[in-house]
């Protein structure tokens, strides 16, 4: 389970995210950046957040703590954005808050060096969970205390918003010509060998049971949060075995 803090004010939007995610400040005294159930595609993009993130860590990546955020909407009345307001006011309850890495900086893949191993264990990654929001336009990631941390994954997994196609979804190609990684000539094969073994049911049992019930309830096709669980951790499985053979668009350390 994830920590759970309680937010106690609303610092400033970050206008960088197309789901205006907010700066938070927390009963624990942390900083964090919020995301919100009542934004974009909801509670299925804190889902992936969870789900990512802690599966991330896990394998060793450097990914900012995650929280659940619990919100009282009496919070925004004193925004004087409209749409500030309307987003607080929507998002009552338990939210999504990671750390906030202060002084980090963007990762630039033209001004930052990245080695093809660490390159291969991102793109890798990246097609695991299908990341399609790692482009050199909008790289996600940032550079903090000397090393590269993941940031922003709610755009992954695009299969949970179309269980029916998910199998077929998941067994896709993963298309990494347009990564912010690939003039690194990632690696991936031996990512592959040291990531892959590492993904099993112990572990995504694990990264599943940190999703609040709450953002699982209600799901069509699915009776219990759990069961709902088991087809996130199930669909992962299945893709870590031979993503590493489907990723195209980018060249070997052989190839350079």
């Amino acid at each position: 389970m994830l920590k759970e803090v309680i937010a106690t004010r609303y610092i400033t939007p970050l206008r960088e995210g197309g789901s205006l995610p907010g700066l938070v400040e927390a009963d624990d005294f942390g900083t964090y950046v919020m995301k919100f159930t009542g934004a974009g595609q909801g509670r299925k993009t804190l889902v992936a957040e969870v789900v990512c993130g802690e599966l991330a860590r896990r394998l060793g990546f450097r990914t900012p703590r995650l929280v659940t955020m619990r919100l009282d909407p009496v919070l925004g009345l004193g925004e004087p954005e409209q749409q500030v307001q309307d987003l607080l006011r929507g998002s009552g309850g338990t939210n999504l808050g990671m750390d906030f890495l202060s002084g980090a900086l963007g990762f630039d893949p033209l001004a930052f060096e990245v080695s093809a191993e660490e390159a291969g264990r991102i793109v890798w990654f990246d097609a695991l969970v299908n990341n399609v929001d790692r482009s050199w336009r909008n790289p996600n990631l940032l550079m903090w205390r000397g090393g590269l941390w993941l940031i922003d994954h709610g755009a992954t997994m695009i299969w949970h918003h179309n269980w029916p196609g998910a199998e077929a979804s998941a067994a896709r190609p993963y298309d990494a010509s347009d990564h912010a990684l690939a003039r690194f000539a990632p690696d991936v094969a031996a990512a592959a060998a040291d990531l892959a073994p590492r993904v099993t049911e112990d572990l995504l049992a694990e990264v599943t049971a940190a999703i609040p019930d709450v953002w699982l309830a209600d799901e069509a096709g699915f009776d219990t949060p759990d069961e709902l669980r088991r087809a996130y951790a199930r669909t992962l499985l299945a893709r870590a075995a031979g993503v590493h053979e489907r990723v195209t668009g980018i060249a070997t350390e052989e190839g350079k």
